[in-house]
C-alpha cells in the first residue's frame, strides 16, 4: 500500500478497519466480523471512500460467511441469505455507487456457480468460495486501478493544464476536496492518487486541500496523507478556494487544475461528490482552472442518466452544530488520551446537512478511470462506451 497507509487489513477470516474518527492523532483499527459491524463502521464514517465502503462490506459479510454465519442448508437459501446481507449493506450509504455495484456483482458471481451434480453441503461450499474469492478480489484490484487512475491523470494534466499555469520547470499546482487518498481505497488514491503520481514523477509544485467541512475530511485525512508522503501541501478552508485562484493568478503561479473523487458519475458525466464540489467547479471555470474527476469505472452509474436523479444522503444536524476532537493542552500538545466535544453553533438552530453535491456535466474537463480518460464529445456530454463497453452494451446497448 501506497506509503504504508492503509485503511483496511485483511487476511481469510479477519477483517480490520481503520477507525479514520480518531485521526490524525491516533491510529485504532476495529475488528469487523459481521455485516451489522459493518453497516456500523461505514454509517458513523469510521471508514468512508467509495471504494473502501464497497471493499469493507464486502469482505466483511465474507468474514461472516467464512465464520460460519450461514446457516442455509440448500444452493437456494444459501443465495437468499447471501443477497438479504447485500441488500442490508447496500443501505449503509446509499449515494456511492461502487456499493450497489459490489453488490450486484458479488450476488451475480453466487448465481452462476454450478451445483447441479453437488449434494446440498458441497454447494453451499461453493457458493461461499465464490462469494469469497469475488470479495476478495474487489479488494486486490482496487490498488492496481488507483495506480491507473494516478498515471492517466498525471499524463493528462500535464499534457492539457493551461501553460500559464506551469513552471517553468513544468511543474503544476493543484487543489483536492475531501480525501481521496489511502484512506478512502485500499491504496494510493484516486484524485489524491493523481496528485501522488504527480508528485513522485518530478511533477508537482504544490497540492492545495480543502478543509471539507462539515466532517473534515480534509484537514483530517487529506492533510495527514500529504504530511506523510512529504508532498509540498497548504491547507485552506473550503470558502477560501476563490480567493486562492485569483490570488495565484495576480501572482502568475496559477493552479492547474482542480482534481476531485466521485462517489457517483451518472451516463451524461454529472458526478456527485463531497458537498462542496460544485462550488470549487463554478470557481474553477470563472478563473479559468481545469476541473478534474477522477473515478474508477466501478463509480460509474449507467443506469442513471441525469444527476437530478441522484439520491443525496442527508446526515444528523450534529455534524454542523457541535466537534469533537483530541484537547490541545496548555503546552500545545495534543493529548490523544484526552477528547471533548464542544458546540460550534446554537443546538437549536434548524441544519441542513446534505453529505453531497452534484456537479453538472458541463462544468467537468475531464473524468479519469482506470481505462483512460474520457472528454465531452461534439454533443457536451461524457461518453463512456470505450471505457466500459461490456457493461455499456448490457445497460445502454444501441439507446
Amino acid at each position: 500500500m501506497s506509503g504504508g497507509l492503509q485503511a483496511i487489513r485483511y487476511t481469510r477470516g479477519k477483517l480490520e478497519v481503520l477507525d479514520q474518527l480518531r485521526l490524525p492523532h491516533e491510529h485504532h483499527y476495529d475488528t469487523v466480523s459481521t455485516s451489522e459491524e459493518a453497516f456500523d463502521c461505514i454509517k458513523a464514517m469510521r471508514v468512508r471512500g467509495a471504494p473502501a465502503i464497497a471493499i469493507v462490506a464486502a469482505l466483511a459479510h465474507g468474514v461472516e460467511l467464512n465464520n460460519g454465519g450461514c446457516e442455509a442448508s440448500t444452493p437456494q437459501d444459501t443465495i437468499a441469505y447471501i443477497d438479504s446481507r447485500l441488500d442490508y449493506l447496500k443501505q449503509s450509504r446509499p449515494t456511492a455507487v461502487d456499493l450497489s455495484n459490489a453488490i450486484t456483482h458479488l450476488k451475480s458471481v453466487v448465481r452462476a456457480v454450478d451445483v447441479g451434480t453437488l449434494d446440498a453441503a458441497a454447494a453451499k461450499s461453493a457458493i461461499v468460495d465464490a462469494y469469497m474469492a469475488a470479495a476478495e478480489d474487489i479488494f486486490t484490484k482496487d490498488t492496481h486501478t488507483n495506480l491507473r487512475i494516478g498515471a492517466h491523470g498525471a499524463e493528462w494534466l500535464l499534457t492539457n493544464a493551461p501553460p500559464a499555469s506551469k513552471s517553468e520547470q513544468g511543474k503544476l499546482a493543484v487543489l483536492t476536496h475531501c480525501n481521496t487518498g489511502s484512506l478512502a481505497t485500499s491504496g494510493h488514491g484516486t484524485a489524491l492518487g493523481i496528485v501522488r503520481s504527480l508528485h513522485s514523477e518530478g511533477h508537482l509544485s504544490h497540492a492545495f486541500c480543502t478543509e471539507t467541512r462539515p466532517y473534515n475530511q480534509g484537514s483530517r485525512l487529506t492533510a495527514f496523507e500529504l504530511v506523510y508522503e512529504r508532498i509540498p501541501a497548504t491547507l485552506i478552508t473550503d470558502s477560501m478556494a476563490g480567493t486562492l485562484f485569483a490570488t495565484k493568478i495576480r501572482e502568475r503561479t496559477p493552479i492547474a487544475a482542480v482534481v476531485v473523487g466521485a462517489d457517483r458519475v451518472v451516463r451524461n458525466g454529472d458526478t456527485a461528490n463531497k458537498v462542496g464540489t460544485y462550488a470549487l467547479a463554478v470557481l474553477a471555470r470563472h478563473h479559468g482552472v481545469r476541473f478534474v474527476v477522477a473515478a474508477p469505472t466501478t463509480s460509474i452509474d449507467l443506469h442513471t442518466i441525469a444527476g437530478k436523479d441522484i439520491k443525496i444522503e442527508e446526515r444528523r444536524p450534529e455534524e454542523l452544530t457541535q466537534i469533537s476532537g483530541a484537547v490541545v493542552g496548555e503546552d500545545g500538545r495534543v493529548d490523544v488520551s484526552r477528547t471533548a466535544r464542544v458546540a460550534t453553533a446554537h443546538q437549536e438552530i434548524n441544519v441542513w446537512n446534505p453529505a453531497f453535491d452534484v456537479t453538472p456535466a458541463d462544468l467537468i474537463d475531464a473524468i479519469v478511470t482506470e481505462q483512460g480518460v474520457v472528454v465531452k464529445g461534439e454533443s457536451g456530454e461524457f461518453d463512456f462506451r470505450d471505457v466500459m463497453p461490456e457493461r455499456w452494451a448490457t445497460v445502454v446497448g444501441g439507446k
